[in-house]
Parts: structure tokens; sequence; C-alpha cells
């Protein structure tokens, strides 16, 4: 392979709002924005709750009393024999930062169970682990998206910005306007790397290694910030000398890029002051993700970019609310405002703004997968209460999951469609969208943003703040829950005072007022901070820490059975699990499908549009195939917005973040008779 420039292609056309200049997507939205409103009024709307009959197995449409009483019922049978724990959580980075706030609440008050986690850790968890260790704090972008546009070079790992976020990738587009340079990295060709000046397609799960060599570049060719990395960093020298052994030829052997690829790329890299690095979750859905990430950190330190203007680090967040959803305790280990629930004095404090004693509150549960792998088994939970999520498409191995869910005594699901999770449930409640309802989110840049309410929900629909407030009613709980947007999100304002992420200084009124408020922001004096490490780092002596990694390899290697690497992503069309977006006929919704070089696809004399299978060692999918010359020859890819594409991903966890080895797992490819 060369380092090559990307071609040239047609910019995606965006709609612009005109009475909107919202300075991240400045009213721009894509398809799936535009289309968002589908739902309204659509048949496929759940707009009563329905309980399923033990006779018939059918769901049946219930009153909302009669729903919550079975469920708060039942949820006191299960845990009267089975503890505490027997009732399991699982949430999602779609909540508002109001829902999440009081989810993580309520599972830890009114259900007094440790057993809670959400589908972000499919998403950021390794960035966030990573982003953690290093600067003591996790924020996706610690600088506002617009800063890309003045970057002299910008390293793309692992992210199809085109297709996942369209109007963040104009940025993209105006720092190549201004003078400066992009790189993509990612085993495809994608729309993203069609509008890059270089592209670098590396074996699906070596990014880390790519990250190595780079680093071994900069320091023998004598390029690292010295005066930077003394002053601001700890564990240099020790990292140096851990990828002095990643010479380019090495490299090369291992990611497939070659070692004169290599050194064109550091040279670009070392000749611009102003470089960001932003990884997505082509580099951090692996069991390796966290050490990935830490790999490319270590770079960015050694180049002095963290808190250098239009320079850096980020992570690009992949759901609505990716970056809030992670912060005020639906995640398994954590209290509001980033507070860990191991530590004495966040328990004080969050139970003094909760009203309940601090030794009440249950310690850290298991993580998402690890919970769901659990459920229905003679140590973990006998019911699930799912909140924007519809694991059943969206978890790897999905069909171990599934069976999973198929074990419990009670699933309960809340959601706007008949989701394949919602379809297995016992209880269905059916909740308000986004736009029925009010509430603030917190964009991938930290800047805390207000939706507020644009039309009534359909009748007999509640919002989740309502659902939570009707069980913790029923269940007795020791303190009243709130169904007021605005009043959760100043208790949670108080909540996070003093945390990593500290809400304290934010109101809605602000947020009106300012666009958006960019934590932390401890008081209402305070101006929020849009750029962060400009002067310290959040570790107590201010200093960033690097860290040594070294390369594992994936959890699962290619073999003579499984000779191909399955790596999966989104499309442009379709969002997360397509709960939503399959329903909604504007929509192209052609199915899964199997993209494939055409050399790989006459090798096994398949032609465009053949049907194929694709297997793993968890399970076969039947797609149509797509040849196409941007993609590997030892690489095939799906997207996973369909059921059945998960059944084939590897339940491989990282064991920082807990993230699950979606990117990446052995898979051969036959054509269908």
């Amino acid at each position: 392979m060369k380092l090559q420039p990307g071609r040239a292609a047609g910019r995606p056309t965006l709609e612009v709002l005109p009475w909107a200049e919202f300075p991240v997507n400045e009213g721009g939205l894509c398809r799936k924005g535009w289309t968002s409103t589908g739902l309204r009024g659509s048949r496929e709307r759940l707009t009563t709750p329905l309980v399923r009959d033990r006779e018939t197995g059918a769901l049946a449409a219930a009153t909302w009393d009669e729903a919550l009483d079975l469920v708060a019922g039942r949820i006191a049978g299960i845990q009267d024999e089975h503890g505490k724990d027997g009732v399991a959580i699982f949430g999602g980075g779609g909540l508002t930062n109001e829902k999440a706030y009081q989810l993580g609440k309520f599972a830890r008050v009114a259900l007094g169970t440790s057993q809670i986690d959400y589908n972000g850790r499919w998403c950021m968890s390794s960035a966030a682990s990573a982003g953690t260790r290093t600067f003591g704090v996790d924020r996706g972008l610690p600088f506002p998206l617009a800063d890309v546009e003045q970057a002299d070079l910008v390293l793309l790992v692992g992210s199809n910005m085109a297709e996942t976020m369209p109007p963040a990738a104009r940025h993209l587009d105006r720092c190549r306007d201004n003078g400066g340079k992009v790189v993509v990295i990612d085993p495809r060709v994608t729309s993203t790397a069609e509008r890059a000046d270089v592209v670098v397609q590396p074996v699906p799960g070596t990014d880390l290694v790519l990250a190595l060599g780079l680093l071994h570049l900069v320091i023998a060719g004598g390029h690292v910030d010295t005066e930077y990395v003394e002053s601001r960093t700890h564990g240099f020298q020790a990292v140096a000398d851990s990828v002095a052994a990643w010479w380019p030829e090495r490299v090369e052997r291992v990611t497939g890029v070659s070692a004169d690829e290599l050194r064109a790329l550091a040279d670009l890299v070392v000749s611009t002051r102003r470089v960001m690095i932003l990884t997505a979750r082509g580099a951090e859905q692996h069991a390796t993700g966290s050490d990935t990430v830490l790999a490319w950190l270590d770079l960015a330190l050694a180049l002095g970019l963290p808190g250098r203007p239009f320079a850096g680090y980020g992570c690009l967040t992949g759901q609505g609310n990716g970056q809030g959803g992670r912060e005020h305790g639906q995640k398994n280990d954590q209290l509001p405002g980033y507070r860990m629930l191991v530590d004495p004095a966040a328990r004080e404090h969050v139970a003094g703004v909760w009203g309940v004693d601090p030794d009440s509150l249950p310690g850290p549960g298991r993580s998402a997968y690890e919970l769901l792998d659990a459920l229905g088994t003679d140590a973990g939970p006998k019911a699930l209460l799912v909140f924007g999520s519809n694991i059943v498409v969206s978890s790897p191995n999905a069909t171990h999951v599934e069976d999973r869910l198929n074990s419990l005594d009670l699933l309960v699901v809340c959601d706007i469609v008949m989701s394949e999770t919602a379809a297995m449930a016992d209880v269905v409640l059916p909740v308000t969208q986004w736009a029925e309802e009010t509430g603030t989110m917190t964009n991938l840049e930290g800047r805390v943003i207000l939706r507020r309410q644009a039309v009534a929900p359909p009748r007999g629909v509640h919002s989740d703040l309502d659902v939570i407030s009707g069980l913790a009613e029923r269940l007795k709980a020791p303190i009243t829950f709130s169904t007021d947007p605005e009043e959760v999100f100043e208790e949670l304002g108080r909540a996070s005072a003093g945390g990593k992420a500290d809400y304290a200084g934010i109101s809605y009124e602000r947020i009106d007022a300012e666009q958006g408020v960019f934590w932390p922001c401890p008081s209402p004096a305070h101006p929020g901070t849009p750029r962060m490490f400009t002067e310290r780092f959040a570790h107590p002596d201010g200093r960033a820490r690097m860290h040594v990694v070294e390369h594992r390899g994936t959890a699962e290697p290619v073999d003579a059975e499984y000779p191909l690497h399955l790596t999966t992503g989104r499309i442009l069309a379709q969002y997360q699990s397509g709960a939503q977006t399959r329903r909604i006929t504007d929509l192209p919704d052609d199915g899964a499908f199997l993209e494939m070089h055409p050399v790989l696809a006459a090798r096994l004399g398949i032609a465009d549009g053949d049907p194929v299978t694709v297997s793993t060692r968890r399970g076969r999918l039947q797609a149509p195939a797509r040849v196409v010359p941007t993609i590997r020859h030892d690489t095939v890819f799906a997207p996973f917005h369909w059921l059945g594409v998960n059944r084939l991903t590897n339940d491989a966890l990282d064991p920082a973040s807990r993230m699950p080895e979606f990117k990446v797992c052995a898979a051969a490819v036959e054509a269908q008779a």
C-alpha cells in the first residue's frame, strides 16, 4: 500500500436552518436530522403500556397504573427472594442528562442495586478510561469542535465523520480550505477518507502499533517537545524506552503500512505545530482499545500538543448524549459529576444532596456486557429494566445476550417503538421522544445544551422521568423523584458541585443566553471552560501521565478456518441499532450488506450483489456482497444497524474500559449456493 492522497469527491449537501447559527453545526442537519420527525404520528409509535399475558404469551394493552403496579410488585418480589442486586438497570447514551442522573439515583436509592450500566460502554469507554488515566479527567473534546478549522494537521484515527456526523465534517473541509491537511487512518477508504489529503489503511486492530511506530520516529528524529514533556508530564523515559523496539519495518509487518508510508506520515506530523489527533470507534472498540488511545495520547504529549491552541487530542463521541450520559451516574462505578462510588467523600456529598445515608448506597456493579452475561444466572440479576437501548441488536455476541434476556423473570423496556428488545419484554412502556420533552444534553465538546419541548407527546405517552418517579413511589423509596426536568437539572448541579464534571454554575436560563455552557462551570459567575489543559491537567500535581503500552494483538487472530478480518461500523442513512431510522420511510433501508475487495471477491467467485454468507465462531449472516476497491484485501465490512450483524462480533473485553471488541474478529466468507 502507499501513502495516498484522498480522492476528490463531492461534499454531501447539508441543509441549513435559516433561523439557527448554533456554532457547532451552524443550523446544518444531515438527512437523519431532517427526517427525524418521521415517527411523529406514525403507526409505529407506542402509545399505550403493553403487558405480556403469561398464558398466551401475547402483549396486551394495559393502563399505566396497571403496568407500573405490576412492575413494582414483581420487582419487590424478586428483591425479597434474591436481594437488591436481583434487579438491574440498563441505560442509554441518548438519554438526557436529567434522565441519566435520575436513573442512577433511582438504581441506588429506590432499588438499592449496584447493577446498573449503559450502552455508552459500547462507545466511548476506552477513550474515557485512557483520558482519565492520562489527563485526570474524561472530556471527549477538551476544545470546541470549530478549533479543528485552525489546525495545521488533523489525524482522524478510526473515524468516518462524513457519514456519522456530516455537519461536523464541514470543519474538516474548512481546515483544508485554510491550508491544513487531514489524514484518515482506516482499513476502508470511506466518505471521510475521500475528503482527506492522506489515507492510511492498516490491518484492523493495529492502530496501537501505528502510534508506537510514529512515536519511535518522533523520538529518533529529535522532535520531542522536551520543555513541555519535562514540565507538564510524568513517565516519558519509560515510554521512550518501550517504543525503541518499534522501528518502521517491524511496524510494517504488523500493520501492513509500509515503512515508507510510516516515515512520510511522521515527517508530516513533525513538520507542523498545530496537530490534532482525534480517535473514534474504529480505534477504540477493541479488547486493547484503552491501550490504543493511551498510545496516541503518548504521541500527543511527546509533541507537546494538549493545551496548545488549535492542537491536542480528542475523542469523537458517538451518541446524542454520549458525553453527558457518562458523567452523572448511570455508569456502574460513578456518581454525578464523575465522582467515584468507592470514594467516601463522594458518597457523602451525593448522599447529602439526595437526603440519604451514605452507607445505604451500594458499591460498583458489573459493567455493561458483564451485566448482560450474568442475567438469569444463579448469581446474576433476575430482572432488567431497559431505558433508551436496543441491546438485542447493539450487543456483541448478540445471540448469547438474547439467550440471557430470555432467562429473566422480568424484562421491562421503555421505548418509543417496538424495538427488537421491546418485542421480548414482559412489560413495554411508551415514552417520549426528543421533540416531546425538555432536557439538557452535553455534546462532544463538553458544551451543555438545552432542548426544549416543541410538541405535545401522543396521548398515553409519558416521560422516562414519569416512569422513574412512578416506580419509586410504588417501591416506597425514602425520597421523592421529581418529574420536572429543570428541577432535576438544578439538583444535578448540586450533586456534581466540586466534581470533575462540575455543572453547579449552569442553569437553563444561562444555556439559553450563551448557546450552551462548557463544563466545568463551578459557579454562576464562572465563564465555563471551552478549552481545557491550557495551564494544568486534572491530576493533583497538574501533570499528565504517559503510559507504557504493549501490542497484544486482537483477541481472535485470523487462521485457516477464519482467514479474514470482519469489521463493523455505521452508514449515512442509519443510526445506531436502527430502531428509529429503519422505521422512517424517507431513509433508504436496503438491509445489511458485506463489503469486500474485488481481489477477494474474484478468489471466492463472488460478483457484486451476489448473496454471500459470512461466519464467525459465534454465528452466520447472509447478506448481499458489495464489491468495492476501497477496502483492504484481507478485510470485510458490515454495518451493524440490523439484527444479525452483532451476532458475529466478539465479546472479548478491554481489561480497563470493559469495552467489547466490536471492531475486529476472525471471519470466513463463502458464496451462497
